[in-house]
């Protein structure tokens, strides 16, 4: 297999041609999700559960008015 700058030749002779990749950027101070962030979406979750058993318990459907 040969190679030109974007062009790949198969020992075939079949060509795949394609745009160079971009090289990858780190930020080296990069951080994951604040721990709040992640506090407010375990939150929002356990509402939403909540809310779901106790919308299945009243009325006896997985979602009200659909199922």
């Amino acid at each position: 297999m040969t190679s030109s700058t974007n062009v790949i030749t198969e020992d075939g002779g079949r060509q795949n041609m394609y745009a160079s990749e971009p090289r990858m950027q780190i930020d080296p101070e990069y951080t994951a999700f604040s721990k709040e962030a992640e506090l407010a979406n375990g939150r929002g979750a356990m509402i939403g559960f909540l809310s779901a058993v106790v919308a299945y318990l009243f009325t006896g459907q997985i979602l009200p008015g659909i199922f």
